[in-house]
């Protein structure tokens, strides 16, 4: 063989050897020299058809889940949440919320159940987020018509208990008490325990795990990292569920509008502190809320220091203490707790108060110490005040009233606009943002604020790199329906508010109000006659009360004038032979009416009654 055959022998084995021990290294340096073969490019063509089916195949819609607020958006208080999958429904929270300036009368305002009652085979349970009224107040309502099991932790089951007491309902009720990592199984879905922080220990967000992927509700919560007590918010639980891939984000918004990282419980410690020493010789009285068990903590821990006894003024502050000291929440060294009925036996600068009233609610016991009409605590100048507390969204007048009746009687108020004598228990921007970016959701709605919470905490999200068209804005009895494919609104539901006045639960409605706000706005007049029965004449009246609209001693002349018009409206009947009651009456009302507003632009209710003999 010829020396130029050998070499030409070598050169033709020697690709096929890289190609069978190295393909790779053969493909890559082809692809490096294209002219010393064109294999490469059919096989590469081949390649990509081969491909070309696997990004054609779309995903497969699971089973959707709906989400379902019965209160909780635009608006604070009374939040409840329903979510649906399949045939199984479960809620979160029960709440309540307090009335409005023009709910005159209500005592309560509880989200509609209607739809609930509808689909109450299908209502597997109740879960609770945490002890406070927007969140629980509801469930004794609730549980009068329905009996399903409620699940909290320990301190939100204890406040429970104690409600359903007051309502006779305690030993029917199917109460049970879950721990943060424990999990419920709510028919095809299940719900997780996640522990945060909020202004009320034992505070838990959920985790809800559905055929169509996980739901995480934050419920309410802010990020503590040295809380007064337990253990600071499971972040590490959030970013678990975050990489293993979160659905939809549903977070508390009731602060988005505040930049920065809520203030430490421990800082208002330190405030407290600092006020007990300067109080001197002074009576210490604190307002603050009941369901705060970290800031009464924070307050005996203090009035324990400087040698004070501690009394407790207001039913719900005793009762919410009552039940911490028994679940072992708060700590309180002995013979520190004294009666109220036995401060007179102490020196003003051996006691502390804490009482409710912090949002000047006018039958609170701060709001009587301040009139003048709490039966066991009398205000001085030798009173030292601290109101622990931010009012409420339209509470600010009642609160101002009553700082004001105080400073009147002499003593030293010292409210938050002054100290840092209160810290929210809700979440900042920065913290909103951590739990956006821990999670990392797909879909996000805000929840728990009004409309302009919500919007702030969709435009937070919208910096998270959320697409607007990924963001949900709720609103009360609307259906949200969301799989692993998209979201979408899918109709509504009956909703709104059920009034509760006295022991009346859902009769009072917007008729009722209505009248109300007319009696407390322009009076009520009564007309009364007597009719005779045969011949239709008048023998009685009529004659005119009136309540609320004028003082008929110095209106005489109006009255008179009304009960002249009203001689000529009746003879008026009897002339065209009209006998029946309700065309009468709304004669009577109708001239009566259009000549009192013509005289005076008032429209007082008028109420007429005839009688018969």
């Amino acid at each position: 063989m010829t020396e130029t055959q050998n070499k030409q022998k070598n050169t033709t084995k020697s690709p096929t050897k890289r190609r069978t021990t190295k393909p790779y290294a053969n493909r890559t340096k082809t692809a490096a020299k294209p002219k010393t073969t064109k294999t490469p490019e059919p096989k590469q063509a081949a390649k990509t058809t081969k491909r070309a089916p696997q990004q054609k195949r779309k995903p497969v819609r699971k089973t959707p889940v709906r989400i379902i607020p019965l209160g909780g958006l635009n608006e604070i208080g009374k939040n409840m949440t329903c979510f649906e999958c399949g045939q199984d429904m479960f809620i979160v929270d029960c709440g309540m919320a307090f009335p409005d300036a023009d709910m005159l009368g209500v005592d309560l305002v509880l989200p509609d159940y209607t739809y609930v009652e509808k689909n109450i085979d299908r209502l597997r349970g109740i879960v609770i987020t945490h002890g406070h009224e927007d969140h629980i107040g509801g469930v004794p309502y609730f549980l009068k018509r329905f009996n399903v099991p409620v699940y909290g932790t320990r301190l939100t089951i204890g406040l429970i208990e104690e409600k359903l007491k007051e309502h006779g309902l305690l030993n029917k009720a199917n109460l049970n008490v879950i721990q943060p990592k424990q999990t419920v199984k709510m028919g095809c879905m299940a719900v997780e325990a996640v522990r945060v922080n909020h202004s009320i220990p034992d505070a838990i967000a959920f985790a809800i795990h559905t055929p169509a992927g996980i739901i995480v509700h934050t419920g309410d919560f802010k990020v503590d990292y040295n809380p007064i007590e337990g253990d600071m918010i499971d972040l590490a639980r959030f970013a678990e569920l975050g990489s293993r891939g979160v659905l939809l984000l549903m977070s508390d918004s009731t602060n988005a509008e505040r930049p920065g990282y809520t203030m430490a419980e421990r800082k208002i410690g330190e405030s407290f502190e600092r006020l007990f020493n300067s109080a001197g010789n002074r009576r210490i009285i604190v307002a603050s809320f009941a369901s705060n068990i970290h800031r009464i903590q924070q307050i005996i821990d203090n009035a324990e220091k400087y040698g004070r006894k501690v009394a407790i003024s207001g039913r719900s502050m005793e009762n919410v203490v009552s039940k911490a000291i028994e679940l072992g929440y708060l700590k309180v060294p002995n013979n520190i707790l004294i009666n109220v009925d036995a401060i007179s036996r102490y020196p003003h600068e051996k006691l502390t108060i804490i009482t409710t009233g912090s949002q000047g609610e006018p039958m609170s016991a701060l709001a009587r110490m301040a009139t003048g009409d709490h039966r066991k605590v009398t205000v001085t100048s030798e009173d030292f005040i601290i109101i622990s507390a931010s009012p409420i969204p339209g509470n600010e007048k009642h609160v101002t009233r009553v700082v004001n009746d105080l400073m009147k009687l002499g003593a030293k108020v010292i409210y938050e606009s002054m100290y840092e004598v209160h810290t929210s228990g809700h979440a900042c921007q920065d913290e909103l943002k951590m739990i956006l970016s821990l999670t990392r959701p797909k879909y996000f709605m805000p929840v728990h604020g009004e409309y302009k919470h919500l919007k702030k905490h969709s435009e937070l999200a919208q910096t998270m790199g959320i697409d607007a068209n990924r963001i949900h804005i709720g609103t009360i009895g609307q259906v949200l329906e969301i799989d692993n494919i998209d979201m979408h609104v899918a109709g509504t539901v009956p909703s709104g508010q059920i009034f509760v006045d006295g022991l009346g639960i859902g009769d009072v409605g917007s008729i009722v109000l209505r009248d109300r706000k007319i009696l407390s706005e322009d009076g009520l007049i009564v007309v009364v006659t007597t009719i005779e029965s045969e011949s239709g004449c008048v023998v009685a009246g009529p004659d005119l009360v009136s309540r609320g609209f004028v003082y008929v001693r110095e209106s005489e002349a109006l009255m008179d004038e009304a009960k002249h018009l009203l001689v000529q409206v009746l003879d008026q009947c009897y002339t065209n032979n009209i006998r029946e009651w309700g065309a009468m009456k709304t004669a009577i009302r109708d001239e009566l009416s259009s000549y009192i507003y013509r005289k005076t632009k008032r429209s007082p209710m008028i109420l007429p009654i005839i009688m018969e003999i």
